[in-house]
């Protein structure tokens, strides 16, 4: 088995996909198998995979994600089950989202390491190696990422001051995602331990996971940018998905549900949390949704006591958040990782 799995999940990014695997492929270091997740694209995004992997010299698959039986219930989904056989052509499956997607990759080879590239990214020839030699030197880390060069629309940007990177990330995680999943590595102990990336949410599970890891761990830095984020592309999920800070808030909810804190975390996580509860009040006011505007104050004021929530008081958030602060947090899926590896 490979020491370092690399999973790319995709949807509808055909030739983008191509440019990742090549980047994947191009690494220095070898010890690796790369597994491609397509989530239901109509694209020929898995075709493409398969094409780009055909002749790859390391371990290499195509899963295709199986389409939900049922719409998603409240709460977190079962974990899916990946296949490689190719459905019909015709077929074109509901997508799982890239946390599905994601776990469902993790499972494929039984390696040490797990590193993740969105299929809109690339990784720089020595991205891995430096990361898997900074690890090596420092055994009691166990994820680490790197610095990362910016494209926007095909234009150079620079990272703004606030997106900096240090190893305690946890009181300035809470306003935003500060762990880049292109930009990491993480031993698949520490993700199973985790249970993985929540599946109940259909955007920010990255940033959902990286809060319950950094109130644990120190997140390593190897100082070199290493990877290229590509945005300002139709197909960019954070612009394309209406309300990211309603999924924050379910995260935040999530989170003082269920992790224990410090007073001053706490507090501090309790902060954002209404001060984003406030934005997204505004926000409804503009559109002229008073009562959708009135169930934001009253979900800030339940941040504010964390007493219990009514769920007339979060219908406007994913449906994660009111199981979160109503029963502390419900349960959650196992991850694929936990699992006996898939190899075929």
């Amino acid at each position: 088995m490979p020491n370092v799995a690399v999973v790319i999940p995709v949807r509808d990014r055909a030739a983008m996909v191509v440019e990742a695997i090549a980047s994947v492929l191009a690494q220095t270091y070898r010890d690796l198998g790369v597994v491609v997740v397509d989530d239901g694209s109509a694209d020929g995004s898995a075709e493409s995979a398969e094409t780009a992997l055909a002749r790859a010299a390391v371990p290499a698959r195509v899963v295709r994600l199986p389409a939900r039986d049922a719409p998603t219930p409240p709460g977190p989904p079962r974990q899916p089950t990946p296949v490689v056989a190719a459905p019909p052509a015709a077929v074109c499956p509901a997508p799982r989202g890239v946390a599905a997607a994601r776990n469902a990759g993790a499972a494929v080879f039984d390696a040490r390491w797990l590193a993740f590239l969105d299929s809109d990214d690339l990784w720089l020839p020595a991205k891995l190696e430096r990361q898997i030699a900074w690890l090596a030197e420092r055994p009691r880390y166990r994820l680490a990422q790197t610095e990362e060069r910016w494209l926007d629309g095909g234009r150079h940007r620079n990272p703004r001051a606030w997106h900096r990177k240090e190893e305690q990330l946890l009181l300035r995680s809470f306003e935003r995602c500060l762990v880049s999943p292109s930009a990491v590595v993480l031993s698949r102990e520490l993700f199973a331990e985790h249970r993985g990336f929540d599946e109940a949410f259909a955007v920010c599970e990255d940033y959902e996971l990286w809060l319950r890891i950094t109130a644990r761990e120190r997140v390593g830095l190897v100082p070199e940018r290493l990877v290229v984020k590509r945005g300002g592309h139709p197909g960019q999920l954070s612009r394309s998905t209406w309300g990211l800070d309603r999924w924050r808030v379910a995260a935040l909810a999530k989170f003082l549900a269920t992790v224990p804190l410090a007073d001053a975390e706490r507090a501090a996580a309790i902060a954002v949390a209404r001060g984003k509860c406030a934005v997204l009040a505004s926000g409804a006011e503009r559109r002229g949704k008073r009562d959708e505007a009135e169930r934001y104050r009253r979900l800030a004021d339940a941040f504010a006591t964390l007493v219990e929530v009514l769920p007339a008081a979060l219908v406007d958030l994913p449906p994660v958040a009111t199981a979160a602060l109503r029963d502390g947090g419900g349960d959650q899926p196992e991850p694929a990782c936990a699992e006996t590896p898939r190899d075929a």
